[in-house]
């Protein structure tokens, strides 16, 4: 994948080879301050990343680029929020499978349509989560907790934040990828997860790779897999899921979206912006310390993987079962 990163310089460059009539055409961007909303709660790895992004750009172009919270009904009243808005680059989301791939799927009858009513403008990060299991088990490899499972039939169960969360359906893509033989167990919350393995109650799970690593440290769970597309820094001696099923991925990504309507040269410029925040050495490495990788890519580049996850998500809630109404 090709990707640009472009800032004020490259961004005044580009400008200077338009004719006048073009960037006469050009809506004068940002007018005030511009606000993301974010449809959950503060203080996840989501919504430290879109922080991150609003300060730099914040002190790159002399507007204020500030987040917004903004939760309720599993993300669905923060994204409608930002559907409604006017589509004059003064609002954008935060996006998530959750709220962006998931719900959609989940519940058909939202008041909005996300495919509809927003454009992409950059895929920002990705990020990974690693499968645990208790290391009562024997399993030192997916394909051997598989072949576990199939040997002990309606003996494992396995933990999940929710019905329709990220890692109940991973999880369920892994079963309907590997035939792996575990049942489901919604929890509420994530690190309860982790803790329904301590005490015997599941037997695996999969979980956020920033929460891991003091339980990974004292042998407490064993990492068997990561669900993104590649390994991951953090746990580079741990193989992805793709190794044993190729093409797998379910890990978790962020992106920003504008309002439908919204000027096509704002999303180009935003999306230009972004992409120069995530280039610079000191945001990486931050992103790096979260587990994220970083991807950065054009409108065209997101709106194409955006397509993509609605038909991934969408195809593992219904093998999940998980749709309401």
């Amino acid at each position: 994948m090709t990707t640009i990163a472009l800032g004020r310089r490259g961004l005044l460059s580009l400008a200077a080879g338009l004719p006048a009539s073009a960037l006469a055409q050009q809506p004068a961007w940002p007018r005030g301050p511009v606000r993301f909303i974010f449809p959950f709660t503060p203080g996840s790895a989501v919504d430290v990343v879109a922080r991150l992004v609003a300060q730099d750009l914040s002190e790159r172009m002399g507007a204020n680029f500030f987040v917004e919270s903004r939760t309720g009904a599993g993300g669905s009243i923060g994204t409608e929020a930002a559907a409604r808005a006017r589509p004059d680059g003064d609002t954008f989301l935060v996006g998530s499978p959750g709220n962006m791939a998931i719900n959609p799927a989940v519940m058909p009858n939202l008041p909005f349509d996300v495919a509809r009513d927003f454009v992409a403008v950059t895929h920002m990060v990705s990020f990974p989560q690693v499968l645990v299991i208790s290391p009562t088990l024997p399993a030192r490899t997916l394909a051997e907790l598989v072949e576990h499972s199939k040997a002990n039939p309606g003996r494992l169960n396995y933990a999940s934040s929710g019905v329709g969360a990220t890692n109940h359906l991973a999880m369920e893509m892994i079963r309907a990828a590997t035939g792996l033989n575990a049942t489901h167990v919604p929890y509420r919350g994530g690190l309860v997860t982790v803790q329904a393995i301590l005490s015997g109650e599941v037997q695996m799970c999969i979980e956020g790779i920033l929460t891991l690593p003091p339980f990974l440290a004292d042998n407490r769970v064993r990492a068997l897999a990561i669900t993104g597309a590649e390994r991951s820094p953090l746990l580079p001696g741990v193989p992805t899921v793709a190794e044993t099923v190729p093409g797998f991925d379910a890990g978790a990504w962020v992106m920003f979206f504008a309002p439908a309507g919204t000027p096509a040269p704002i999303i180009e410029r935003l999306s230009a912006e972004t992409r120069a925040t995530l280039a610079k050495p000191a945001i990486r490495a931050r992103l790096a310390e979260l587990g994220a990788t970083v991807t950065g890519t054009t409108p065209a580049e997101a709106a194409a993987f955006h397509a993509r996850e609605l038909v991934k998500w969408r195809q593992a809630v219904e093998a999940a079962g998980a749709r309401q109404g």
